[in-house]
């Protein structure tokens, strides 16, 4: 069989500079499962792609991505922003969402089509703005596989029941101590996303701030395992070879 007929050359990013460094599938085999990190504003995608580490012994055939924000960061001479909070009015905040949304999707298509997936093999993980990005974007898309919040929002939760698209199992988890992004924004979240029948689960970090812990970074990978691996997959995992 010609091999270069059956295996065509895989598209390359229309945005090369959103892609930042990944870890490839422990299984060594092909991609079967894609999570995204978004990263906070004010640094970029290396900042997080390094908690997948700790996902991967749970997720052999996941591969994990991390994606830089689009626009240098406005307030400082580094780093990086999916959208500008210098005037933080919801007007301005949900025209820089959805600038960043349609920046986001047509990355998330393209990493899609190039591994050859589908949007049920996605999943997204955000931090603080990179969180608001993730919920924001998983919910407009077909088939999202499932989004992780960490320290986030929903922006705009008004607009959420005329836009949504799928209703994927989300996970919010909040520092009850945050001093960036309020700890209510969560329940908010929670019951925007109960209202309109989205699968939601949440956990609160006692005494946390605006960070991530190793707590969460557990709970979020059994998040991601039962959401993304059929269940008899998982049940095989140990027959597998």
């Amino acid at each position: 069989m010609d091999q270069t007929a059956s295996d065509p050359v895989k598209p390359a990013l229309s945005r090369p500079d959103l892609e930042g460094r990944s870890y490839a599938p422990l299984s060594c085999g092909k991609t079967v499962y894609l999570v995204v990190l978004l990263h906070g504003i004010g640094v970029d995608g290396n900042d997080l792609i390094d908690i997948a580490v700790n996902w991967q012994p749970s997720l052999l055939k996941a591969e994990f991505l991390a994606m830089h924000a689009p626009f240098p960061f406005d307030q400082a001479p580094v780093g990086r922003q999916w959208f500008s909070i210098a005037d933080r009015s919801p007007d301005k905040i949900l025209e820089g969402m959805r600038t960043a949304t349609g920046i986001v999707n047509q990355f998330l298509d393209e990493s899609l089509a190039k591994r050859r997936l589908e949007d049920r093999h996605l999943a997204l993980v955000g931090f603080s703005q990179g969180a608001m990005v993730a919920l924001h974007t998983g919910l407009r898309r077909p088939k999202t596989g499932a989004i992780v919040s960490f320290s986030g929002a929903l922006v705009a939760p008004d607009l959420l029941p005329h836009e949504i698209v799928s209703r994927p199992p989300v996970l919010l988890v909040h520092g009850d101590q945050d001093e960036v992004v309020p700890y209510e924004r969560m329940g908010e979240a929670k019951a925007a996303l109960k209202a309109l029948d989205v699968p939601v689960k949440s956990m609160t970090r006692k005494g946390l701030g605006h960070t991530i812990d190793e707590t969460g970074i557990a709970a979020a990978g059994d998040f991601l395992h039962d959401a993304l691996v059929p269940k008899k997959a998982a049940d095989d995992h140990d027959h597998d070879h």
